[in-house]
């Protein structure tokens, strides 16, 4: 089970990752704080300060088509903002 599935790079989360040394994953459901720690720093070789998490609710969307009313929606996720020490940063366009 990987526990970071992937970054998020928003335009709100790049500026947050600039100014405040703040960076965004997309991560495993069953993870918690601790575990999402571990592997940033393990990952990318840098000291975590603080980890905030969010449960992000799935999205409903409904269509209407020939056939009729179609209706569905997309998956619930689970966000971890990571505060990095001073001096630490992550480039994500370069350790692909």
């Amino acid at each position: 089970m990987s526990i970071l599935i992937k970054p998020v790079i928003t335009e709100k989360a790049t500026m947050d990752s600039e100014v405040n040394n703040r960076y965004t994953f997309e991560v495993s459901m069953r993870t918690n704080k601790v575990e999402i720690k571990k592997a940033v720093e393990s990952a990318y070789g840098v000291s975590v300060e603080k980890v905030r998490t969010m449960n992000v609710r799935p999205d409903r969307k409904s269509r209407y088509t020939k056939s009729g009313v179609i209706t569905g929606k997309t998956n619930a996720i689970k966000k971890a903002i990571v505060q990095l020490a001073e001096g630490d940063t992550i480039d994500f366009y370069n350790n692909i």
